[in-house]
């Protein structure tokens, strides 16, 4: 019975780096991870969503993560990934500089993000995960897409108007 407690306090990351820094999605939200392909840009889009890709017929918007966590912005490389995720029921690609591992994480391992960390991250951050010395920010994808999604609301109400 123990070991099932343990699985069950149990999660999986996908880890993935971004100007240095190491950030983390629960796996059970990554759909895919793809090289990075052309991108097709999108008149009057918010500034961190890169733009739509074509996903086996589907279109897929991708959002910089640079762009949308504020930090300095860089070329893409030969390690630059499309991270696709989906998060109730939307998939979207996440552009990273490089995915380093997945990663098997005890409960205790992760602490809650606190105010100031969320309130500067735009509440993006929601964990911060403490593995062999290192820190890890695990991300929140729904405040992720939420802004996106409330971005792409108020320029469809702003082209309407």
């Amino acid at each position: 019975m123990a070991d099932k407690d343990e699985a069950a306090a149990e999660r999986q990351l996908v880890v993935f780096s971004l100007a240095g820094e190491a950030y983390g999605v629960d796996i059970e939200a990554v759909r895919e991870i793809i090289r990075m392909e052309e991108i097709t840009q999108v008149p009057n889009a918010p500034e961190f969503v890169e733009g739509v890709i074509n996903l086996r017929g589907m279109v897929c918007p991708v959002l910089d993560l640079r762009k949308r966590l504020g930090v300095d912005v860089s070329e893409t490389t030969n390690e630059s990934r499309i991270v696709v995720v989906e998060i109730d029921g939307e998939q979207v690609g996440l552009i990273v500089d490089e995915v380093t591992q997945v990663l098997r994480i005890g409960s205790e391992s992760v602490e809650a993000a606190s105010d100031v960390i969320a309130a500067g991250g735009d509440d993006l951050v929601e964990a911060i995960v403490s593995v062999d010395d290192r820190m890890i920010l695990l991300m929140d994808l729904r405040a992720a897409l939420s802004s996106k999604k409330d971005a792409d609301d108020a320029q469809v109400e702003a082209a309407a108007a």
